[in-house]
């Protein structure tokens, strides 16, 4: 498992370390561990002795681990340059390590002069820029000037390696509210950051290094966020037992689908006859369609209250908004099993109802309906992405799955880390695909998962069977229902 803490914990952390260390000992142990990485970063670009490096050098600690993991660099044989983004407030133990490694300084009060001064001595040609203009603290974006002075190095085709996370994004939120590094990789101490894990800023950190300084012990139990890796995921995957048939192993109820959608139902379905429960209930006008597609599932007309009995229902995908589709949202939120809403079932839901439910309430909004549904512009759900899947969950008292480029699934109980999916790929950005992760997330609720472990499960396996079904190409919707059992059979591995 992947773990994410604030700023806040973080320092809170750090400072209880630094107590038990002599001083300066931790600044050390993460500039050994910057220094390793970026000597990987330069052996796959040709070779450490004789690379040139820059070092962006701001007045914070990060300042200090780039100093000083430059001094390492150059001890090694690279040429090393440092560039102050403030040079009043360069850390001096760092600066002095690096001097006497034989690294230099160059001034950096205007930082297109500066980078000018560097790359012209080494004739337009840097191997490695080391970002460590701001910390885990910084807040806004990149100050204009320390902006001019990393599209200056960028110029150049060098690499770029941020310290404990790229230099203008929020360490907290991964929100970017100005210019920012984009990093190659990032190296990050002790423990991983949320901006590292949660667009937009996730997508500027680059590969993610996470270096161990020995704070593990200080840090609470319970993180801020987390992401399930393959082991967190194949303890969550329901196995039928000996004993078990299609009734004990969980049957889904899928309300989907219309005469203008037909395909939703047939994909929603698809998911869910993939997901781990034993049987698959189709309430809709799509009937036909499943059945030519899925003849094992078991259709029926509705309302949904009276299809039979299920352990969880699916409502929304392709559903529409008429008078039926209102009475078939307004029925299934009635019931006391597991409810998943999506698309359309999103839009006809009463706040009010899911709030006063008894049993659990999973929302799959993307996030033009996570906007809708708070009443803000779409952009601002983008930009914020932590903060909008916290809001959902705190105002409709039920678990969110946010969709996006970073899937995220919070519940309504404060003290539950929020979870990031860390699968996927862009190729995923198509028609339907939705539909079937619904589906499949609903099967999993009537399997028996929790709504939090449904919904994170079901966007690792969607993420996962994209990939396998992609493999660099674009997919439809389609393939990665049919890939689902291979990228299971990949985490029971």
């Amino acid at each position: 498992m992947r773990t994410a803490y604030s700023v806040q914990t973080v320092r809170a952390a750090e400072r209880a370390l630094m107590a038990k260390l002599p001083e300066g000992a931790l600044m050390q142990r993460a500039a050994a561990g910057l220094a390793a990485a970026c000597a990987d970063v330069l052996r796959r670009r040709g070779r450490v002795y004789g690379a040139r490096v820059v070092l962006l050098v701001g007045s914070g600690d990060n300042g200090g681990d780039a100093l000083y993991a430059g001094a390492r660099l150059a001890r090694r044989g690279a040429g090393v340059r440092a560039v102050p983004t403030s040079p009043v407030q360069v850390h001096q133990g760092g600066l002095g390590a690096l001097l006497a490694a034989g690294g230099r300084v160059v001034g950096g009060a205007d930082g297109a002069t500066a980078a000018d001064a560097v790359a012209g001595a080494w004739g337009g040609h840097v191997d490695l820029v080391v970002d460590g203009i701001t910390g885990i603290g910084g807040r806004g974006g990149l100050r204009p000037e320390a902006a001019a002075l990393v599209r200056a190095f960028e110029a150049t085709g060098a690499a770029f390696v941020a310290v404990d996370l790229p230099s203008g994004v929020e360490a907290d939120t991964g929100e970017v509210l100005g210019d920012a590094v984009r990093a190659d990789a990032t190296v990050t101490f002790g423990t991983y950051k949320p901006g590292l894990l949660v667009d937009p800023a996730a997508e500027l950190a680059g590969a993610l290094h996470l270096v161990d300084i020995g704070l593990g012990p200080e840090l609470p139990e319970v993180p801020e966020l987390e992401a399930l890796q393959y082991a967190d995921l194949a303890a969550l995957l329901p196995v039928p037992g000996s004993e078990s048939d299609k009734y004990r192993r969980g049957v889904v109820g899928v309300v989907a689908g219309s005469a203008r959608y037909p395909g939703a139902a047939v994909l929603a379905v698809s998911g869910a006859l993939r997901g781990g429960a034993g049987a698959v209930r189709y309430v809709g006008p799509g009937a036909d369609a499943v059945i030519a597609r899925h003849p094992e599932t078991l259709v029926h007309a509705g309302p949904p209250a009276k299809a039979g009995q299920v352990q969880a229902w699916v409502v929304g995908p392709g559903l529409g908004d008429g008078t039926e589709a209102v009475e078939a949202v307004h029925d299934v939120l009635g019931t006391d099993v597991p409810v998943l809403v999506d698309a359309d079932g999103l839009r006809l839901l009463d706040a009010a109802s899911v709030r006063a439910r008894t049993a659990p309430t999973l929302l799959t909004p993307h996030a033009g309906e996570a906007a809708a549904l708070l009443g803000v512009p779409r952009e601002e759900v983008e930009a914020g992405r932590l903060a909008a899947v916290r809001e959902l969950a705190a105002r409709f008292r039920a678990t969110v799955l946010l969709k996006g480029s970073t899937t995220l699934v919070a519940a309504d109980a404060g003290h539950s880390p929020v979870r990031v999916n860390p699968t996927g790929t862009s190729w995923l950005a198509t028609a339907g695909s939705g539909d079937v992760l619904s589906g499949l997330t609903g099967s999993l609720l009537a399997a028996g998962l929790a709504p939090r472990d449904a919904a994170s499960a079901g966007a690792y396996l969607h993420g996962l069977a994209a990939r396998h079904a992609s493999d660099g190409a674009p997919v439809a919707a389609q393939d990665v229902a049919e890939a689902i059992p291979a990228a299971w059979r990949d985490v029971r591995a």
